[in-house]
């Protein structure tokens, strides 16, 4: 079963429980694999530092861990 991240998880937290999620992250010009703050930002911190749409984002990310998303 796929889960849904909470509004507490990490960037790094979710790219490492579901890389499917990678390509979202890279798709919205974020550089958050392997970069050292993404294990302290959310997906909330990171669209507020990129001038991201977060609910576009966490749409997104959501979509791939559950294997729906398209691209």
């Amino acid at each position: 079963m796929k889960h849904k991240f909470s509004d507490d998880a990490t960037m790094d937290e979710i790219m490492s429980r579901s890389p499917a999620a990678i390509r979202v992250v890279l798709q919205h010009g974020l550089l958050c694999v392997g970069c050292p703050i993404a294990s302290f930002h959310t997906v909330s911190d990171a669209a507020r530092e990129h001038d991201l749409n977060e609910e576009q984002l966490s749409s997104d990310l959501q979509a791939a861990i559950e294997g729906t998303a398209s691209g």
